[in-house]
C-alpha cells in the first residue's frame, strides 16, 4: 500500500478529564499515515485520480477544534472514523495524537491507532 503523511498538524482544543482541562484549551500534535492504492495517479499525474489530502487536512481541523473528548483514544478514534468516512480512496489510516506536556518530565504523552476498512 501506499502511505501520504500529514505531519505534526498542531491544533488546540479541550482534552482531558481534570476539571481545568475541561476549562482551557491545550495543544494537541496530530500525526495521519493514510494509506491506500495511489498508484493511478502516480501514472497518470491526474489530479482526479489522486486522495485530496487537503480536504482531510480541513475535516481534521474543524473536527478537533469542536471536539469535548476526555481521552486521547477517544479523540485518535474519531479522527480515524471521520478519514475513512470521507476518502473513500483510503484503506487504512493511522492516527497519533500527542499532547505535549501532559507529564511532567516528558514532552509529551501520545495515543497511535490504525482503523482498516
Amino acid at each position: 500500500m501506499d502511505c501520504i503523511y500529514l505531519r505534526d498538524l498542531t491544533l488546540r482544543c479541550l482534552i482531558g478529564i481534570n476539571p481545568d482541562e475541561r476549562i482551557h484549551e491545550q495543544d494537541v500534535i496530530i500525526n495521519l499515515a493514510l494509506r491506500g492504492d495511489f498508484s493511478a495517479a502516480g501514472q497518470s499525474d491526474d489530479i482526479a485520480e489522486a486522495l485530496d489530502y487537503k480536504s482531510v487536512k480541513l475535516a481534521v481541523l474543524e473536527h478537533v477544534r469542536a471536539s469535548r473528548c476526555g481521552l486521547l483514544e477517544r479523540l485518535a478514534t474519531e479522527i480515524a472514523t471521520l478519514c475513512l468516512r470521507i476518502a473513500p480512496r483510503l484503506k487504512e489510516v493511522t492516527v497519533t495524537v500527542d499532547k505535549p506536556g501532559a507529564l511532567r518530565y516528558t514532552r509529551s504523552v501520545a495515543v497511535e491507532i490504525t482503523r482498516r476498512r
